[in-house]
């Protein structure tokens, strides 16, 4: 009975989605022409995006109903995009797919899944007929298949909603299964497609790590030039100043030397803190989850952790783990207004799952530059992921997934 109750419930989900199919088809039908006619192609990339994010829409219900991921495109145009790219992005063969797909769902995919949808509606309102046939007007009877205008007519209607009952029990979950067997054939993206999409991904990924290395290696250098070095230079001084007031003042190298042990406990703590930011050193000591306790406890705003079943991971991935907590608490402490935040790691199968949640104002946004863009660069270096959720007035949820296998 679920089987049969979710499958009537997807027909009729399926038939409210191809009455917006219909309209979205007819209002493009009627703006085409006169983007072409009066010079408004500019608008098409605009609409394409509509129709890709309606698509998208669709193969997550699909996908959910059938229990497959049907990939979703989510493309979209880089600012300060050419004509010839809004033309090429309007004309891809992505969108071609889509509006074979919005054609086929606004018309026969509506009939048919309207007409087998109503299908129980027709059975109770032959049962129905049984008793109010007799207060139709005599000029219009009610009925159906057929009319009915005598009362041995109506003791039939009770086998008609049988027959209704029994076709709709057969029908409906057939009709479900063939409907969202034929729209997942035209949402599906073909194999050589996604191996495009997942080449393209890779490569964008693999440039991400490139820039996020290199940017790495030059803070390292910057912080080994500006802080340790120069301290070190100190302790140089230090020691020459001491030699020579060895030669000719004893009783005054006391000072020189307690000052060049300052610079080199100085220059100790800045090589502690380069090392700490490469791999800190907490997470041989603590492993992951204790280093994350360690970074809940200095966090400004009150922050629990919660881990389950995280165990040891590779090394690069409990550094990029450790990091992008740190930068998000970093957030939560700066502009979250947060009073409660919350840090939860799950580890599933070749998956660790790091949620980062907050009580706060929300309507964080990713900037280019900022800490979350570098989350999302250091996390997709792994070919993980990163999204944001951070409606006005909060919750702000930060969740990344990061590969684990060994």
């Amino acid at each position: 009975m679920r089987r049969w109750l979710r499958a009537w419930r997807y027909l009729v989900v399926e038939c409210g989605a191809s009455v917006v199919s219909l309209l979205l088809f007819c209002v493009g039908l009627v703006l085409l022409p006169l983007m072409v006619i009066t010079g408004g192609v500019l608008l098409l990339p605009a609409a394409v995006r509509v129709l890709h994010s309606w698509s998208d829409l669709n193969r997550r219900r699909v996908g959910a109903f059938r229990g497959d991921e049907l990939p979703t495109i989510g493309r979209a145009l880089p600012p300060g995009s050419t004509l010839d790219d809004r033309l090429r992005f309007a004309f891809s063969r992505p969108t071609g797919r889509d509006l074979l797909w919005l054609a086929v769902h606004a018309l026969p995919v509506m009939w048919v899944s309207l007409l087998t949808a109503v299908l129980p509606v027709a059975a109770v309102n032959a049962l129905a007929v049984t008793y109010y046939w007799q207060f139709a007007p005599a000029d219009d009877p009610v009925g159906s298949p057929y009319p009915v205008t005598s009362w041995e007519l109506a003791a039939t209607m009770p086998l008609v909603a049988v027959g209704y009952a029994v076709i709709s029990w057969w029908l409906i979950p057939a009709m479900a299964r063939l409907l969202s067997w034929v729209s997942a054939r035209l949402l599906a993206t073909p194999k050589k497609s996604r191996l495009a999409a997942r080449v393209d991904a890779l490569t964008l990924s693999r440039a991400a790590a490139l820039d996020a290395h290199g940017a790495e290696l030059r803070r390292i250098e910057r912080d080994l030039h500006d802080g340790a070095q120069n301290r070190l230079v100190n302790v140089v001084m230090m020691l020459g100043i001491a030699e020579r007031a060895l030669e000719t003042d004893p009783d005054g190298v006391l000072e020189p030397l307690r000052r060049a042990q300052d610079a080199a406990t100085d220059a100790l703590a800045g090589l502690r803190r380069t090392v700490h930011d490469i791999y800190p050193p907490i997470l041989d000591e603590l492993g992951l989850e204790g280093a994350l306790a360690s970074l809940a406890g200095r966090s400004v705003v009150p922050c629990t952790i919660e881990a389950v079943a995280v165990g040891r991971v590779p090394a690069a991935v409990e550094s990029a783990s450790y990091f992008v907590v740190a930068e998000a608490l970093t957030n939560v402490n700066k502009y979250s207004q947060a009073t409660q935040a919350q840090v939860r790691v799950i580890r599933e199968g070749e998956r660790l799952i790091i949620t980062v949640q907050d009580d706060g104002v929300g309507g964080a946004q990713e900037r280019t530059g900022g800490g979350l863009a570098g989350i999302r660069r250091r996390v997709e270096a792994f070919e993980g992921s990163c999204t944001l959720t951070s409606p006005v007035g909060g919750p702000t949820i930060l969740r990344t997934e990061l590969p684990c296998g060994s």
